[in-house]
């Protein structure tokens, strides 16, 4: 840093003089260089933050046309070497006028040994800085490079800046933070409120309640977000270099990436995989990064897992963009009633919520979100099919995190259902199908469902005479032969030939509740398989 009018008057040299300050006020403003001079008129010599060193005749002649040349010409203080000559009132008071700080004193010093050292020191500190520029521009290139992500970009900008930094985008979600220390249910505590309360400027400023140091992001007029160094306050000019720098590196990753919305998505996807992964333990922190990003605070907080069923598409390009493009129309159905969520989709495909239900919840809130997902997500082209497997809620957001194993597993199980109009299920809707969903790739189970039907499929294969079917409803409909012929609109002789035959075929009796047990497990099996489901 450079050196201040107190720092120029605490070197020896100076304090062997005896300073006496006679006006001006404050002694923090910043020295440029040290000028020594007795001319009257130094308005062509100087360039604007200099300390004048002098032995006084122009000031003891004209204090106040000497002073206002001074201030005038830039000058930020002036140290004049009067020994026993008398100070004339005059000069405080134009000193304190024109708040330019004078100081008297009062033996005689080697004005060459203050610009020596004054000179070094400021020598220093522009050396130094040209060494930390050369620094910030290297990191920030290498980041550029490598087309680091933003979370990156943010971390940068904080290490070198040595203070918490927070990216945030136009309409104050936090997108990135890096805290230095801070924790980040006190960094991002309030945060949209105390976002809104500093204005953005279209420069990097200090401004706010808060003293905030904030950096426009992205090109003029275009600008997307904002950097945000909360904590700036004995920071100095220095922080503004890193921040510009970081706000241009976000700027360039984003006319890379092309998409906005992604990186929203990604902020959004990585807190639910730390939350699901019980990577952030800590409710305060959690609810933080999660508010911070759009999540709004509910009374509950609900595991949501989504399940969809695509056409078959040989381009696995487009596949991924259809992915893409379903989640984002979850979110907007999201919004659309009302509602607030985190959101992630898997690489399987499967898309996860945490959604915030509000404080006066009645059952029909998540059936509305559930059915304005349902219709946003068929309207996506390749889309045949959606399940949404729905957790017990919970009033901490780590605990409802944790339910996204138990929505996942409800979700996948509900494929295997018979389409209905329920907008989502829970466990208690699934029930067998729930574990036949979870243990239907094991071999063991594959190969009991093969053995109890082996021969009606292949009789089924050659034939195709609905048998399947007549043994799939009888159970369905609890063993009840009279509802049987009622449901396939059949006379009852020939729904006790048709069961007959399958018997014989099976070699089972139908009679038999076990016999109907494990033919109906069987069954589940043998329906859950993917293939099942696109033939459905």
């Amino acid at each position: 840093m450079k050196p201040t009018i107190a720092d120029i008057l605490s070197l020896p040299v100076v304090r062997n003089g005896k300073p006496r300050q006679v006006g001006g006020g404050r002694l923090d403003r910043e020295v440029r260089w040290a000028h020594v001079s007795d001319l009257a008129d130094l308005t062509d010599l100087l360039q604007g933050g200099e300390i004048v060193l002098t032995t006084g005749p122009a000031l003891l002649a004209d204090p106040t046309g000497y002073l206002e040349g001074l201030a005038a010409a830039g000058a930020v203080g002036v140290i004049a070497e009067l020994l026993d000559a008398d100070v004339p009132d005059s000069v405080a008071a134009n000193a304190d006028r024109l708040e330019l700080p004078v100081v008297v004193l009062e033996c005689a010093i080697r004005f060459v040994d203050v610009t020596e050292e004054v000179h070094s020191a400021i020598v220093a500190d522009q050396y130094e800085e040209v060494v930390f520029s050369r620094h910030v521009h290297e990191v920030f290139t290498e980041l550029g490079m490598r087309r680091a992500e933003v979370t990156e970009i943010v971390e940068a900008a904080a290490e070198l800046i040595d203070s918490a930094v927070v990216l945030e985008d136009l309409t104050r979600q936090v997108l990135a933070f890096a805290g230095r220390g801070t924790p980040a249910k006190d960094l991002l505590r309030d945060w949209e409120r105390r976002s809104r309360l500093t204005p953005t400027g279209r420069e990097t400023s200090t401004s706010g309640p808060e003293g905030w140091l904030t950096a426009p992001v992205g090109a003029h007029r275009q600008e997307w977000g904002r950097l945000v160094v909360p904590h700036a306050g004995d920071l100095g000019e220095r922080a503004r270099m890193p921040l510009e720098r970081a706000a241009q590196a976000l700027a360039l990753h984003r006319m890379i990436e092309q998409n906005w919305t992604e990186l929203e998505m990604r902020a959004q996807n990585g807190l639910v995989d730390d939350l699901r992964l019980g990577r952030v333990p800590d409710e305060a922190e959690a609810t933080a990064r999660a508010h911070a990003l759009g999540l709004q605070p509910g009374l509950t907080y609900a595991p949501l897992t989504i399940r969809v069923v695509e056409s078959v598409s040989a381009d696995q390009v487009m596949a991924q963009g259809r992915l893409t493009r379903a989640l984002d129309s979850v979110r907007h159905s999201v919004r659309g009633a009302g509602r607030t969520a985190l959101t992630a989709l898997r690489p399987t495909g499967q898309m996860d919520l945490i959604l915030s239900l509000p404080a006066s919840r009645n059952t029909d809130v998540m059936t509305d979100v559930c059915t304005a997902i349902h219709t946003s997500l068929l309207r996506v082209d390749g889309v045949v099919r959606v399940t949404i497997g729905v957790a017990p809620d919970s009033t901490r957001l780590v605990d409802a995190a944790r339910g996204l194993a138990e929505s996942a597993h409800v979700a996948e199980a509900a494929l295997s259902l018979p389409k209905s109009d329920k907008a989502f299920h829970r466990t208690t809707d699934v029930r067998l199908r729930g574990l036949i969903a979870v243990i239907r790739s094991d071999a063991r189970v594959q190969a009991f469902a093969e053995t109890e039907l082996r021969g009606l499929l292949e009789h089924h294969a050659r034939h195709d005479d609905n048998l399947l079917e007549t043994l799939r409803r009888f159970i369905g409909l609890g063993g009840n032969k009279a509802e049987l012929a009622k449901a396939m609109n059949l006379t009852r002789p020939t729904v006790y030939a048709r069961l007959a035959r399958i018997e014989r075929i099976l070699g089972v009796e139908l009679d038999d509740a076990e016999s109907r047990t494990s033919l109906h497990a069987a069954l589940l099996i043998l329906d859950s398989r993917p293939e099942a489901e696109r033939g459905r």
